[in-house]
């Protein structure tokens, strides 16, 4: 007897669970293209742009290895 209402009660829950899953779902996103002025770009001015652009300094150690000794 205890088993079948162990089983109810699972399922109310799961019932439970999917209803509010169903009734408050979040909206999905949707993307705004109104601030996009056209796709294509004029790469001569990107090239130019790329050049005032700050650098900074980095010290990679990606590829350093560790003998051990």
């Amino acid at each position: 007897m205890r088993a079948h209402h162990a089983i109810a009660v699972a399922a109310a829950i799961l019932l439970g669970f999917g209803l509010k899953l169903l009734f408050f779902s979040v909206p999905s996103a949707q993307a705004d293209a109104s601030g996009m002025r056209s796709v294509s770009m004029d790469i001569s001015q990107v090239q130019q742009n790329i050049k005032s652009l700050p650098v900074e300094k980095l010290h990679d150690m990606t590829f350093v290895l560790f003998n051990g000794g």
